[in-house]
């Protein structure tokens, strides 16, 4: 049974990027680079919530990688440090690489920021929100 306690934002997504469960912290979220249990090994907190439930970090891998990328091109094109093409070849491979690796940490997050938002839903069902 998990763990009804109040949990501090800080303390889920210090949790979320260790890849550990965002309600004990002990429990690994991932078996290996792509798959989930589907419930935490120490808690039994849910991990796989529904179809389409991490669909949200997609958005949050996207996201942050459209802001480093966007970061990156102007930091480079006023800094004149590679040519053109140059810079289009760095940024396609950062496009490209970095979301398979943030795609781990993506899902904790959204993981984690949904359990801090909606504890409600510990109970079992997500609860409407009052």
């Amino acid at each position: 049974m998990p763990n009804t306690e109040p949990i501090s934002l800080g303390t889920s997504l210090y949790r979320a990027l260790r890849l550990r469960c965002p309600l004990c912290g002990r429990g690994k979220l991932f078996r290996n680079w792509i798959r989930m249990p589907e419930n935490c090994a120490h808690c039994q907190l849910k991990f796989q919530r529904g179809p389409g439930y991490y669909l949200g970090s997609v958005y949050v891998n996207y996201g942050l990688t459209a802001v480093l990328v966007t970061i990156g091109y102007f930091a480079l094109f006023f800094s004149e440090v590679m040519s053109n093409t140059m810079q289009l070849v760095c940024l396609v491979t950062f496009c490209v690489l970095f979301p398979l690796w943030f795609f781990r940490y993506a899902r904790a997050l959204w993981l984690a920021l949904d359990l801090y938002l909606d504890p409600g839903q510990l109970d079992g069902e997500p609860q409407a929100r009052r």
